[in-house]
């Protein structure tokens, strides 16, 4: 398969990206913190009140940056390579706003843990996911990218009308607009320790079936000849998707675009081998979030500016040019 570069040379300089731009996130900010203190911080039993920043404040916030980035990428990298529909996005095709919408039921409904919540997302994600593909279907013909985000983005206005209404109906609109909003403010470890193994988990079995999901996204026939049970594969990473993405809900909230714009911008250096398209994309979408939270923190100091607005700024103009490309990069 064609690559513009080498593995050997991609894969390390993501690595390097992804630490350059961590690093950077824990020293800019409102508070002024130079770089040796971060490493005091971090290293040391110094650092007074700047260690207490950094250790309790930006680093798990950062981390949680890195981890929802990671995951939207990959989630996003594979609903394209699995539909072969360029615009396929999580919060494109509703499950983003499916997980908003289960997490406001939630609320609402039950007093529930920060794992109940969790699960409430991935149950809002996959019932989203299949009445949207259960839409796109229903009418005569193939199923277009295009028919399937049209779908996607009425399923979306419902489920974020109903998120809306029943946080008017039960008082509840702040604890629901935190959701829907996007953020990451106030993140913490106990938050972190409950997401990242679930997150951890989902990247490494789709690393693990990279090899099939290169071979998926040729066409049908092709993997069904090559002996692929094409429908296993698929229901493994509709289940992968669903994990990735409502973990990410319940993490930070609706974050919408960057699944869709990672994909594609990775694609043109490392071709079509999903091999490589995955961890480069995680570690790619990993460092995007940590420099669009680092940005809105520090625009407008001290005053944050949302971090989903700011990736909405980049992805709508994105999508804008993808869809006048017909979806072809």
């Amino acid at each position: 398969m064609k690559r513009a570069l080498p593995p050997a040379v991609l894969l390390p300089a993501g690595f390097l990206l992804l630490a350059a731009c961590f690093f950077m996130s824990l020293f800019l900010g409102a508070a002024e913190i130079g770089p040796a203190d971060v490493f005091r911080a971090l290293f040391t039993a110094e650092g007074g009140e700047n260690r207490d920043i950094i250790r309790s404040m930006r680093l798990p916030r950062e981390t949680a940056a890195a981890l929802t980035g990671a995951a939207l990428a990959a989630s996003g990298a594979i609903l394209q390579g699995m539909t072969r529909n360029p615009l396929a996005d999580p919060g494109l095709l509703g499950l983003t706003a499916g997980a908003n919408l289960a997490l406001a039921v939630s609320i609402a409904f039950f007093t529930t843990t920060y794992f109940g919540t969790m699960i409430a997302g991935m149950i809002g994600a996959a019932v989203a996911a299949a009445i949207v593909f259960g839409i796109s279907r229903a009418a005569r013909g193939p199923v277009s990218p295009f028919r399937i985000v049209l779908a996607g983005a009425a399923v979306t206005a419902f489920f974020a009308a109903a998120a809306e209404g029943l946080g008017l109906l039960f008082r509840i609109s702040q604890e629901v607009s935190m959701w829907t909003a996007g953020g990451l403010i106030g993140t913490n470890w106990t938050q972190i320790q409950i997401v990242a193994p679930l997150i951890a988990t989902g990247i490494a079995i789709a690393l693990l079936l990279s090899r099939q999901l290169t071979v998926l996204s040729l066409n049908e026939e092709t993997a069904v000849g090559l002996g692929q049970r094409t429908e296993l594969i698929k229901a493994a990473f509709f289940l992968i998707v669903i994990i990735l993405a409502g973990s990410a809900v319940a993490l930070v909230g609706n974050m919408a675009f960057i699944g869709l714009m990672i994909p594609h911008i990775v694609r043109q250096v490392a071709g079509t081998d999903y091999r490589l398209i995955l961890p480069l994309s995680m570690l790619v979408g990993a460092a995007f979030l940590l420099v669009a939270d680092t940005l809105g923190r520090t625009i407008n100091a001290p005053y944050e500016t949302p971090v989903a607005a700011l990736t909405a700024i980049v992805g709508l103009p994105f999508f804008l040019w993808l869809v006048r490309k017909g979806g072809r990069t």
